[in-house]
This record gives structure tokens, C-alpha cells and sequence, in this order.
């Protein structure tokens, strides 16, 4: 039986959702629109007093916030989306999200992917599972194209992940 345990952390996660997020195309032109649109108006404000009204200070002190708007904006939005990630769960479904996983293919039922997590034990049939996805600190078991099994490596317990993962490549090329 191949089986790995680790630990899912809520930092894992926020990364995990922030990761969708980087690959969400709409969001990042709202966040580009809200990062260049906005200072370049207040630019465009600043440039007006300097050059209608000669006032050098206030038209600085424009360009300086529109400067700060456009470096600050970005990470006060993540800042934002991080809380609000965390506000969506209960308490009571942290506790059953977050802890010690077990993940385990089992060769006597090879149609299956079980995991044990706090929130009880669940088979997977490899034909539900969509794809393994390799990051620099994360091996991630796509679920459907938005929800996916987050394994950090810095947290594992038992086991060897490099196979597992092949192991699951294996699985769904043959079952999926």
C-alpha cells in the first residue's frame, strides 16, 4: 500500500487560493485597472496644479500618493482576499478541514484514492480526479478544475511524495 501523511495548514490554504487567483484573468485586469487607472488620474490631477497653478508641493504630494496607490493597492487587495478566505468557513468547518491527511492507494481496490482527514474517511474514484499539479512547495490532486487535495511538502509526515505523485499520475492515466 502506498500512503502518505501530512499536515493542511490554513496557510496552505490561502496559498492555494491565492494561486487560483493569479490564474483568474478577470480579477488580474481588475487588479491592473485599479493599480495604473486611478494613480494615472491622480497624475493627470497633480500635472493640472503644476502646471495651471504653479503649485509644486500640492502636485507633488499628488504624484507621491498616486505613486503609493499604485505600488500598495495590489497588496492591500491580497491583504483583503486573505481575510475574506478565512471569514467564508465556519469554526466548525476549519476543524474539519484542517489537520493530519492521509492519502493511500490501496492494490487490493486500485479504483480508488482514500483519504483519511479530520473530517472523516472518503474514497475518490480516479475518474472523479482531474489532474496532479507540481509547485515549488506544493503537489496539488485537482478534485474538479477549482478544488483540488493541497499536499505541502514542508509538512509531510510519512511517506514518499515524489512517488505517491507519480503513483497517482499512474492511476489516473489508467482509470481516468
Amino acid at each position: 500500500m502506498l500512503e502518505i501523511e501530512y499536515e493542511f495548514r490554513e496557510e496552505d490554504l490561502i496559498h492555494f487560493n491565492e494561486l487560483q487567483l493569479e490564474r483568474n484573468e478577470e480579477i488580474q485586469s481588475h487588479i491592473k485597472k485599479n493599480r495604473w487607472i486611478v494613480p494615472g488620474i491622480m497624475a493627470l490631477i497633480g500635472a493640472f496644479y503644476y502646471f495651471y497653478y504653479g503649485d509644486k508641493p500640492t502636485a507633488g504630494y499628488i504624484l507621491a500618493i498616486s505613486l503609493l496607490w499604485a505600488w500598495l493597492s495590489p497588496r492591500v487587495m491580497m491583504l483583503d482576499f486573505r481575510r475574506q478566505i478565512l471569514k467564508n468557513y465556519t469554526p466548525k468547518e476549519k476543524i474539519n478541514m484542517f489537520g493530519t491527511y492521509t492519502l493511500s492507494i490501496d492494490p487490493a481496490n486500485p479504483q480508488y484514492l482514500f483519504e483519511k482527514s479530520p473530517s472523516g474517511k472518503h474514497k475518490m474514484a480516479w475518474a472523479d480526479l482531474v489532474r496532479v499539479e507540481r509547485g515549488r512547495r506544493h503537489i496539488y490532486i485537482y478534485v474538479d478544475l477549482h478544488t483540488a487535495l493541497v499536499i505541502p511538502l514542508e509538512t509531510m509526515k510519512k511517506g514518499d511524495l515524489k512517488q505517491f505523485a507519480n503513483q497517482v499520475e499512474t492511476m489516473l492515466e489508467r482509470f481516468g
